[in-house]
């Protein structure tokens, strides 16, 4: 018998994967099963309705021996050559085997899985590796025909599409729970409102809301607390609904939109308040200076600005915080190009080089858990007519990142600031002596 695995017939190459999985079954005492191309369950009793993961062929296991990395499990999980039968992502990790990784690894028979892997190692990949089409990570530089083409691959999928897993007014970004049981729809209507209570919005104020995606905020903003509203968006997609919306509800005379890079927007001290929901992990690193002075520039004297975005944990130094996790290096490059992610020490600050005063910042970790969560049970559940209308491919890739983020905020290797700052000036900041008029 060839090593290469030369002449070896599938059905050999099988049952020594069988053999295998058995193995990793057994010792790492797995509550979950394997489901074959060939129909077979390992272990061979596995009920048929039980949680396993599924392989398609055997050009899966040739791709995960040539390439075992993150970039392989997503192209094979994108295209279902790699699945979950009987479950989701969230009850595999419930059911994960209950030592660290590192302990997992000295549990396998590594001469076994060595054998095994060689009698793959020369099969075929297949032909389905559709997320090799896609550039490697490149940060965002802050070039505004790049940034318009990173938040179009991300934003333009379909507004149909979003509508399989969005609230109606399409809130998409961390909403704010009064209790874990609210659905998604509260969530976001809670977190539209703190978000004026916090900038202490006033009629006839006028907002600005940069990425302003749907107009979800400035909806709330102009209808709540009688203020004008304008908002900034790349989209062309989430410009044209949010347009539409607008006179639907008879705002045009008091909010309008501009399908124009945040930079560019002219003028000094034009705004008493100023709000950025999530929208800022978009710029990337180099650009942040821009950002902030840009922010300084449009502010009023005595106006707020509300910064809400997700963060990376800080590191022992910088040096290290910029070496990016595969995870990390993943999301930026298939979902969400461009991206880079600052750590609230960071943010914090730049507030203060750039000529700010803090005056709250408030974790929202676990609320983008539940949030992201909420959003992955909407899009599996419609799953179906998400693909119609966005495809496979993108359809799996969200799937993935919204539980990746999900467990991620859990979890707590991830979170999301809520940070309120103004121009620092001399004598008062213009804030009540308590918090207690947020909460009510």
């Amino acid at each position: 018998m060839s090593v290469k695995g030369i002449g070896m017939s599938a059905a050999t190459r099988l049952e020594s994967l069988k053999r295998f999985l058995a193995h990793v079954h057994e010792r790492l005492k797995l509550d979950f099963g394997f489901a074959l191309w060939d129909g077979s369950r390992v272990p061979v009793n596995y009920p048929r309705d039980g949680l396993a993961i599924s392989f398609a062929d055997e050009g899966v296991i040739a791709g995960i021996v040539r390439r075992p990395n993150m970039d392989t499990l997503l192209n094979l999980w994108v295209s279902a050559r790699i699945d979950i039968k009987n479950g989701t992502v969230f009850d595999l990790i419930e059911r994960r085997p209950k030592v660290r990784s590192k302990q997992i690894w000295k549990q396998i028979d590594w001469k076994q899985a060595i054998g095994m892997g060689l009698k793959f190692l020369f099969v075929s990949r297949g032909d389905l590796w559709p997320l090799e089409k896609i550039p490697d990570h490149k940060p965002a530089t802050g070039d505004a025909a790049e940034n318009k083409e990173n938040i179009k691959f991300h934003y333009d999928v379909s507004n149909k599409f979003y509508d399989t897993f969005l609230d109606p007014e399409r809130g998409y970004t961390c909403g704010y729970f009064h209790d874990w049981n609210q659905d998604q729809a509260a969530a976001q209507k809670n977190k539209f409102d703190y978000i004026c209570r916090k900038l202490r919005l006033k009629p006839g104020e006028k907002l600005l809301d940069i990425g302003c995606g749907w107009a979800g905020l400035l909806c709330h903003a102009v209808q709540n607390y009688g203020t004008t509203g304008h908002g900034v968006t790349l989209s062309e997609d989430q410009f044209a609904w949010a347009q539409d919306k607008i006179k639907r509800l008879g705002l045009a005379d008091r909010i309008t939109i501009e399908l124009r890079d945040y930079a560019t927007i002219e003028g000094e001290a034009r705004f008493d308040k100023i709000s950025q929901v999530e929208m800022f992990e978009h710029i990337g690193l180099a650009a942040h200076p821009k950002y902030f002075q840009n922010i300084h520039r449009l502010l009023k004297p005595d106006g707020f600005y509300l910064h809400q975005a997700s963060v990376r944990l800080a590191k022992r130094d910088d040096k290290t915080f910029l070496k990016k996790r595969p995870e990390v290096i993943a999301l930026t490059r298939y979902i969400f190009p461009g991206a880079e992610f600052d750590h609230i020490g960071m943010l914090l600050a730049n507030f203060e080089r750039f000529g700010f005063e803090v005056h709250d910042v408030e974790d929202w970790r676990e609320h983008h858990a539940r949030s992201c969560r909420l959003w992955y049970d909407e899009l599996y559940k419609n799953q179906d007519a998400a693909i119609k209308e966005a495809g496979l491919v993108t359809t799996r890739m969200f799937l993935s990142w919204m539980a990746g983020c999900s467990i991620a905020f859990a979890r707590n290797t991830a979170s999301v600031y809520q940070t309120l700052v103004s121009k620092r000036r001399r004598g008062p900041s213009g804030l009540p002596p308590t918090r207690a008029d947020l909460y009510r």
